[in-house]
């Protein structure tokens, strides 16, 4: 149900967290996803991103008339600001800690 971040073929990235996308048409939402997440101790960040015309900062400038432009569909952004969270991970996780995480991904995924 989730769509992965896959790493940049010939690289060899860091990971400072897991980006996880629930994808679209499932029967699970991303909100369903984190509530269990963080009621079993495991804590979840949101993207700061997405669509950022969306923001409000855009709000004036999408009620007075369009003062920017936008170049193609933004399907694809509107998808990670709406289904998208972060798993933290840092050096210190132990095996027993990513097992208790993937178990808790699992059993919420089904």
């Amino acid at each position: 149900i989730f769509i992965m971040p896959e790493p940049t073929p010939g690289s060899e990235p860091s990971w400072f967290g897991s980006l996880l996308t629930v994808r679209d048409k499932t029967e699970i939402s991303r909100d369903k996803v984190v509530a269990h997440l963080e009621e079993n101790g495991i804590q979840t960040r949101m993207l700061f991103a997405g669509n950022l015309l969306r923001h409000p900062c855009f709000d004036k400038m999408r009620s007075s008339g369009p003062g920017f432009r936008v170049a193609a569909d933004l399907n694809n952004t509107d998808t990670l600001m709406n289904n998208t969270f972060w798993l933290g991970v840092y050096p210190g996780m132990t095996a027993d800690m990513t097992d208790f995480i993937l178990e808790q991904v699992k059993k919420i995924a089904g």
